[in-house]
């Protein structure tokens, strides 16, 4: 919204016909002062919303800090390594248990 200084002239001589010259100091004090007033609630304003808002950006970080510090921990081959160490292998057939009866080299329990 721009006013024009014909405008502005308009509405300067409005106010001197209606409150009259002697008025005009006190009135521009007090204008001075509401904008002032004006100014410190937005300032206040725009603080209070960048607490708000820098809050929940400052906790996401911590959270991403916390997983990328678990993640350093982490390791997966080291599951897969144990899994294939402790199962037998696919390549060769499991030992079967033979019988003592059925083993040719078996000796049986040996006294002294």
């Amino acid at each position: 919204m721009e006013l024009s200084i014909g405008e502005m002239a308009l509405i300067a001589v409005a106010i001197v016909v209606l409150f009259g010259p002697d008025k005009l100091p006190q009135i521009a004090r007090d204008l001075g002062a509401g904008v002032r007033k004006m100014r410190g609630a937005v300032e206040d304003i725009k603080t209070e919303i960048m607490k708000e808002t820098d809050n929940p950006v400052s906790e996401i970080k911590r959270e991403i800090e916390k997983v990328k510090d678990a993640a350093k921990d982490f390791n997966p081959m080291k599951d897969i390594e144990k899994n294939i160490l402790n199962e037998p292998s696919s390549n060769t057939p499991e030992q079967e248990k033979i019988k003592p009866s059925e083993d040719e080299t078996y000796e049986g329990p040996v006294s002294r």
